[in-house]
């Protein structure tokens, strides 16, 4: 396990399958700058960031400084913050929890190439996504493949590709 020092020893996930917007990237940075941070971000052993990789690129520009806290993943970590009163304040977390929700919303654009690469890879995601949420993203179907013409007389001669997916057979 590496030790994580600073923002530098933090690799943003090159994988990742959000893109992003840039709507949701103002937002990000209106509230990191007006609200400061709230929320953490996860990275793996060796600080690759597995979520929370545009918050991270927004902190990192406004020279947000890092705090690190290891955890195996068997306790919550919770972010107090010591200068909110969400009862009697200025607005200042109520307006942050719209903030968080929003951005999170407007922010995510599906990187359906990066999707469908770990479907293939066997990164389970069906307890996210319903398969009618795959199709609608442009996911599935039947694979671009060129088809060759049947021709009957040479039946026995003729070898078959499968669909991984769906199983059905034609011609190679």
């Amino acid at each position: 396990m590496k030790e994580l020092k600073s923002r530098d020893d933090l690799i943003p996930d090159a994988r990742n399958a959000n893109l992003g917007t840039e709507r949701g990237r103002y937002m990000l940075d209106h509230s990191l700058r007006t609200l400061g941070a709230g929320r953490s971000i996860v990275v793996d052993a060796e600080g690759r960031v597995a979520a929370g990789n545009k918050t991270l690129e927004v902190a990192e520009e406004i020279g947000l400084p890092i705090r690190v806290i290891r955890t195996d993943g068997n306790e919550l970590v919770v972010v107090q913050r010591t200068d909110w009163d969400l009862l009697d304040d200025s607005g200042a977390a109520r307006q942050y929890a719209y903030a968080d929700n929003r951005s999170s919303e407007i922010g995510l654009d599906w990187d359906t190439e990066q999707i469908e690469l770990d479907i293939v890879d066997g990164i389970e995601l069906d307890a996210l996504f319903r398969a009618d949420e795959i199709e609608d993203l442009g996911i599935g179907g039947m694979p671009d493949i060129e088809f060759k013409e049947y021709d009957e007389s040479i039946a026995d001669e003729v070898e078959y590709i499968t669909c991984p997916r769906c199983g059905h057979k034609w011609p190679a």
